[in-house]
């Protein structure tokens, strides 16, 4: 909280947040769309708490190179890594087109790729090609298990094989598939609210909570992950202009969190 404006009014409630650059406590944001002025805005006030910023679904594809580049560049500068969606990965395999991708993601400036399977088929072998040779191009590789269409939702033992697969691939972490919406996918029912049981599903083979981002784009949602797992649970698909009230959530000064820090206090 060094330099911070309230430093000095009062302490933190919920201590222990950990410090960039991070392997805990990740905030990836989403980004459908955002121009460089308010992408300026948003690393100026919150850039502190962002550790990742996914250019979601094809959405760069419709940008300019120069200001994609541009982008990119102040992202990557701010300290926080850089992705565009996995559609493209998906795209690029399926055309058979993988090497032209990563080296046209590099040459954008990204740095960091996702390797995923939410809509089309990539068998195993393919997945963890597809996660080598992103590695071996100096991208940081993070990849996704589930599929956005609930009705094909894969089995617990394929999605343990998978998370063990990637993480032994070398991918840096391993994201549960929520989509943008946070609902009636993973580990959300159709109102958005936690299924806790598909939670246990998901950790019964000893996967370790580090190792995951859980997609949580409602704060219902990220209330709930942060008093199961703590406040340096990593967590993405955060709208931008929800990254401080996340950080809120995080550390205590929000009501949920607070109510929980204080009883706890209360207790000891």
């Amino acid at each position: 909280m060094a330099n911070k404006a309230w430093n000095g009014a009062f302490r933190i409630p919920c201590l222990g947040r950990s410090k960039k650059p991070r392997r805990t406590g990740l905030t990836m944001v989403i980004d459908k769309g955002l121009g460089i002025y308010f992408l300026k805005d948003l690393i100026q006030t919150a850039g502190d708490y962002i550790d990742i910023i996914k250019l979601t679904f094809g959405t760069s594809a419709f940008y300019e190179r120069r200001l994609l580049k541009e982008k990119n560049e102040l992202i990557v500068s701010s300290g926080i890594e850089v992705m565009p969606g996995g559609t493209f990965l998906e795209v690029a395999v399926w055309q058979k087109s993988l090497d032209a991708y990563l080296e046209k993601a590099r040459d954008l400036g990204f740095s960091a790729v996702e390797v995923s399977d939410g809509t089309i088929e990539i068998d195993r072998p393919a997945r963890k090609a597809a996660i080598k040779k992103s590695l071996d191009m100096g991208f940081k590789v993070i990849t996704e298990v589930g599929k956005k269409d609930p009705k094909e939702a894969p089995p617990a033992e394929l999605i343990h094989e998978l998370i063990r697969e990637d993480l032994d691939s070398g991918a840096f972490k391993v994201i549960i598939e929520s989509r943008e919406a946070g609902k009636g996918v993973g580990i959300f029912d159709q109102e958005g609210k936690t299924k806790e049981d598909e939670i246990d599903r998901i950790l019964a083979a000893g996967t370790a909570v580090d190792d995951l981002i859980w997609e949580a784009p409602l704060k219902n949602q990220q209330q709930d992950l942060i008093l199961r797992f703590g406040l340096n649970v990593n967590l993405g698909n955060i709208p931008p202009e929800e990254v401080l009230a996340l950080e809120a959530l995080r550390q205590g000064l929000r009501g949920d969190t607070l109510k929980h820090a204080y009883s706890k206090a209360s207790r000891s």
